[in-house]
């Protein structure tokens, strides 16, 4: 029989990504003929693409004709950035920047996935008309990404989005997540940065902003330029660690918060919040209540099962 596919089309770049799946899994069961496309780690469930071939880039975008383009490909590990610079700006702007050129071929709506990190992080809230002051490579890589985008495709947005979590593959794929040995191990101590103001947001919630920008714009293509979006509650990584702690009954006394600020690796800024108030206004929005929402994330790399099974039978 005919299998419906619906005709509204979507690429996803990244879609191997922590937030690139979601960003998937949003535009696939709401009606959108979702691809995607991955590099290291994309068969056998998405088309691999090296974003750094402009041929492969063009023929993937003329052959599927796509509505709207979620570019979610980057470097985002400001560590790796600082010690991979031209790797990071080959990825970062020079790729995004194509693909710009390449959706503006077509007349896709581009979505180009930016950072908080564009911003010097000493005077929060950050409205989108800000001037922005990255303090480390990634957040002037991803600036130039941002201006590469809107430079070659006027019809683009940008959305900058700050730390994200979420249903993890492994720990370590978010600065969130990677926390939760630390939690766990209880019977040794472990410092926590409590000196960066961080706002977590779940990347459902990010993946249905996308989703609802697309929908908005296929209806209003005066829908362009820059966005923010991001949770709502103001944590430190410590603060977040004993959240974790609480949200799963365990002891959080091992927990040091570290006030002071970073020596080592790349500069962060130390409140980076952004104001939403753009998209709310055009009623584009989801926050998923942290503990709600790390719960979710983290409960399959429980140590202790039996914790598990009081919670969940």
């Amino acid at each position: 029989e005919d299998v419906d596919i619906p005709s509204r089309r979507v690429l996803i770049t990244g879609a191997t990504g922590l937030l690139g799946r979601a960003v998937f899994k949003e535009f696939n069961e709401n009606n959108w003929n979702a691809v995607g496309c991955g590099y290291r780690r994309a068969q056998p469930r998405f088309e691999q693409i090296n974003l750094l071939d402009s041929i492969a880039v063009h023929d993937i975008i003329h052959d599927f004709q796509p509505h709207v383009i979620v570019h979610c490909a980057a470097e985002r590990r400001p560590d790796v950035v600082e010690s991979q610079p031209d790797a990071a700006s080959q990825l970062n702007v020079a790729a995004s920047g194509n693909l710009a050129k390449e959706a503006a071929g077509v007349g896709a709506f581009l979505i180009y996935i930016s950072t908080d990190y564009v911003f010097d992080g000493t005077s929060p809230p950050y409205k989108e008309t800000d001037v922005p002051n990255p303090l480390n490579l990634y957040g002037k890589t991803k600036l130039e990404g941002e201006k590469a985008v809107l430079e070659n495709n006027e019809g683009a947005a940008v959305l900058r989005i700050p730390v994200l979590y979420g249903e993890v593959e492994r720990l370590e794929e978010s600065a969130v997540t990677v926390m939760f040995d630390k939690v766990q191990f209880s019977n040794k101590s472990a410092n926590m940065d409590h000196w960066q103001q961080r706002f977590p947001t779940n990347v459902k919630d990010v993946a249905t902003v996308c989703r609802q920008l697309a929908e908005k714009r296929m209806l209003d293509p005066s829908i362009k330029g820059t966005f923010h979006w991001s949770g709502n509650e103001q944590m430190t990584k410590y603060e977040m660690a004993c959240a974790i702690a609480d949200a799963f009954n365990l002891p959080s006394s091992h927990l040091r918060p570290i006030t002071d600020c970073p020596v080592v690796g790349a500069l962060r800024p130390r409140n980076a919040q952004l104001d939403c108030s753009k998209l709310e206004m055009l009623g584009i929005g989801q926050r998923t209540p942290f503990r709600v929402g790390i719960k979710e994330s983290l409960w399959p790399f429980l140590v202790d099962k039996r914790w598990r099974q009081t919670v969940f039978h």
